[in-house]
């Protein structure tokens, strides 16, 4: 009988949580975020699909309020397709780190994201403290033009 695969079982999220620092993105933990991505992944694209057919098939509308909320809302449900297009490459980004075990570590210093965080955004691709600098960078761009 052969040993059981470590990324067969799949964590929970409490195991992954109270994993210790030194199993931090070992196979399971890689196995366990692959496979939230591709279901992530899956998901998008569907809702994507969805948004879409909705879209294209307008309900019959003779009432001019009820066109212009239709049209209000086909114009929010753009934005999020739109949005959610955006994603598809980040999950895929995220799926080609995977392969290279380079998932869970900040592109920028090369130090730990952190369960936590990739719990929240399994996405991500820097640590919470470069990503906070540089949003506050991009922040202060945006007030300096302005002003």
């Amino acid at each position: 009988m052969q040993a059981p695969d470590p990324t067969s079982a799949t964590l929970s999220v409490e195991q992954m949580l109270a994993a210790p620092e030194s199993d931090y993105m070992n196979a399971a933990q890689q196995a366990f975020f692959r496979q939230r991505l591709v279901e992530l992944h899956d998901s998008t694209r569907a809702r994507i699909r969805d948004t879409k057919a909705q879209i294209m098939n307008p309900p019959e509308l003779v009432d001019l309020s009820d066109r212009a909320s239709w049209e209000e809302q086909c114009l929010i449900l753009m934005r999020i397709v739109d949005r959610e297009q955006k994603l598809l490459p980040k999950i895929q980004q995220a799926l080609e780190r995977i392969r290279l075990n380079e998932y869970g570590y900040c592109l920028e210093t090369g130090e730990p994201i952190g369960i936590a965080r990739l719990l929240a955004r399994p996405t991500a691709e820097l640590c919470a403290d470069v990503k906070l600098c540089s949003e506050l960078k991009e922040h202060m761009y945006v007030k300096e033009r302005h002003v």
